[in-house]
């Protein structure tokens, strides 16, 4: 199953028409990106409502989505969860605050001035009939405290699940980080680069700011895989469709392999 996640930059209001952030020139590059990958889960962090939607339109018609914006009414900032129906059937979802009233959409406690969110979705793959559980987050890029916790509450989801479970964004934070360490404590998640059967690309830092990704550079787009799950390949996307950068970041894209439910103990022959 191939899975990726990509923060694609908010549009920004009022850039000159050279300059590397102007939507209407990279939107294009983007809809190369989602064509030429086509992942069948796509994690997005910095969606406004219209580049959600562009995203949507760009995919093929069998993908839906999940997920609003961070504000309390549910407009704003989006970290959408795109997946391919024609694998994958919605079970469940629902949206998170990043904070100390996780159910309070729009809320705000541990120092970070803007509403952070984590989307998390419940899928049954068609193929194997085997669950997996997507989390998809953006943590807070001024408040170390706010990615701290953010982390924890996110490992605390997971250990609170037997299904396995893919966690993944923008972190705003290197893997050397606390948050790191708080997310992979005691093995609960497993960052897929490290475990990774295989890796396609160099070491990319994924924060490019619209430059040629360099190796050995910071990754904060991690993707965080859960026990049983086995990465075959991972890789951060440096491709430039027409020489322009889809985005200040680079994609981190992923195939992964779902762990097999345990048997079931077989009954003794002495009854």
């Amino acid at each position: 199953m191939h899975v990726a996640t990509f923060n694609i930059r908010r549009r920004i209001p009022r850039p000159t028409k050279r300059h590397p952030d102007l939507w209407s020139r990279r939107k294009h590059s983007l809809r190369e990106f989602l064509i030429s990958e086509l992942p069948t889960v796509l994690g997005v962090q910095e969606a406004l409502p219209d580049q959600a939607l562009f995203i949507a339109e760009s995919l093929p018609q069998e993908y839906n989505r999940v997920g609003v914006g961070r504000n309390a009414g549910g407009s704003g900032e989006q970290c959408p969860l795109y997946y391919d129906s024609r694998r994958l059937r919605l079970e469940e979802w629902h949206q998170l605050a990043l904070s100390a009233t996780p159910t309070v959409a729009g809320s705000r406690s541990w120092g970070n001035f803007v509403p952070r969110i984590a989307v998390v979705a419940t899928f049954t793959d068609l193929a194997t009939g085997l669950r997996l559980r997507v989390i998809n987050t953006h943590f807070d890029h001024l408040s170390r405290r706010s990615r701290l916790l953010s982390a924890r509450m996110l490992r605390q989801l997971v250990e609170a699940s037997p299904t396995p479970t893919v966690v993944m964004g923008d972190a705003n934070a290197g893997t050397g980080s606390a948050p790191h360490r708080e997310l992979t404590h005691a093995g609960v998640l497993r960052d897929a680069w490290f475990v990774a059967e295989r890796r396609l690309t160099p070491a990319f830092g994924t924060y490019t700011r619209y430059r040629t990704p360099v190796a050995g550079g910071k990754r904060i787009d991690w993707m965080l895989v859960g026990r049983g799950i086995r990465v075959e390949a991972t890789g951060v996307n440096a491709a430039r469709y027409g020489g322009v950068a889809a985005s200040d970041h680079a994609a981190l894209q992923s195939v992964l392999t779902l762990p097999a439910p345990a048997a079931a103990p077989q009954p003794s022959a002495r009854g």
